[in-house]
């Protein structure tokens, strides 16, 4: 038979999802490797999608989204982002995934470069080998909290033949970096001198434990910022697969058009479970955040206690670890820690260049595991070093 597309037969798997699947079904695992929330999505979320699926939203909605869930959303974003939005140029999306690789196929023709940051979800990667889409890294600062280095960044943009397209993500996976304004207003003016598209990937906006959340679209008006959210991490609904992003009026249009082609529309009861969450008590978050917190605080002290702690991360729920003593890959690391200590991280080489030597420990699950797994993880790289 004919060869399958090149651009497919190139795509790197997660390293992420390697140890989730060794992990998988193994007794007395830790499972510290996937950033899943371990609360239930809350209760007025599960009945107002009930609700809705007997009120007949069974069906499917404009590839938009539907009116007043769009509505919700751009009150959300005036609100607690500072830009308005009409909903006409806010998209729904079958989660934040599909509004982030919508957006680079309305930008990107094969060849655009892609400038990630190094370290990054290994999934915008995946997206550009895909789209064809060689990709640039900027370095993010370790002393700095995994901030960006502006100079670099600059310098970069300068020298970088086609570029296209900018991602941020702030706050950060696999880092927990926080930008602040002074670095967000920064990559603004980087990106108008370089003229490029910025796409900001905020799912983790509200799990932030020090600093502030900055969107880049609320210092722009350029129109070159696409902010995608997600109601995924804020409200423990990662299965209700709801995205959302506010663009341009002409890059919504094309993302709609897009759409169209790969999903149609989000899921109209998970729409409706979406606005439930936007427009309801905003107590689960606070809770869940002090819960993160706590989990931070357990875990880095462990890690600092062991010596191997990179930063304390100030948002998101994750933390670098420093496996570099051990001389190891981080993979073959990765897998000895499942098969002989009982506990899964994720290798830091899947998030680039700079993640050899490292690991990410997810604080997604309950504090008790991330205590037991925490202190798997330091005696094994103890024992190893």
């Amino acid at each position: 038979m004919k060869p399958i597309a090149k651009t497919t037969g190139r795509m790197r798997g997660s390293g992420i999802r390697e140890i989730m699947d060794l992990a998988a079904g193994r007794p007395d695992v830790v499972h510290l490797e996937v950033g899943e929330p371990d609360f239930p999505t809350p209760d007025h979320v599960i009945d107002a999608a009930a609700r809705a699926a007997k009120d007949g939203f069974t069906k499917y909605t404009a590839n938009r989204g539907l009116v007043e869930v769009r509505e919700a959303m751009a009150k959300k974003i005036c609100e607690r982002n500072g830009f308005e939005v009409p909903i006409d140029q806010i998209v729904v999306t079958t989660g934040a995934v599909n509004g982030i690789v919508q957006a680079l196929m309305v930008f990107c023709d094969p060849g655009d470069v892609l400038l990630l940051p190094d370290l990054a979800w290994p999934n915008y990667e995946v997206m550009a080998t895909l789209l064809d889409l060689p990709v640039r890294r900027y370095p993010l600062v370790q002393e700095a909290g995994f901030t960006p280095d502006l100079e670099a960044l600059d310098q970069l943009c300068a020298t970088t033949r086609g570029a296209k397209v900018l991602v941020v993500n702030s706050p950060g996976n696999p880092t927990g970096g926080v930008f602040d304004r002074e670095v967000v207003e920064g990559i603004v003016e980087i990106a108008t001198r370089h003229d490029l598209y910025v796409v900001s990937d905020e799912c983790y906006e509200d799990i932030i434990f020090e600093g502030e959340h900055v969107s880049p679209a609320s210092l722009d008006d350029s129109g070159r910022v696409v902010t995608v959210f997600s109601v995924s991490k804020s409200y423990a609904m990662t299965g209700w697969r709801i995205g959302y992003v506010a663009a341009s009026r002409e890059v919504a249009t094309m993302l709609s058009k897009v759409q169209q082609a790969v999903t149609s529309c989000a899921t109209a009861v998970a729409q409706k479970a979406a606005e439930a969450a936007l427009r309801g008590d905003q107590a689960c978050i606070v809770e869940m955040r002090a819960s993160y917190r706590q989990r931070r605080d357990s875990a880095t002290k462990l890690l600092e206690e062991a010596g191997i702690l990179l930063s304390r991360p100030r948002g998101a729920f994750y933390i670098m670890a420093d496996t570099s003593a051990t001389h190891m890959d981080g993979y073959e690391l990765c897998r000895k820690l499942v098969l002989e200590h009982g506990v899964a991280v994720a290798p830091g080489e899947t998030f680039g260049p700079s993640g050899v030597g490292m690991v990410r420990i997810s604080l997604a699950a309950a504090l008790p595991d991330v205590v037991e797994g925490v202190r798997r993880f330091t005696r094994a790289v103890a024992d190893w070093s």
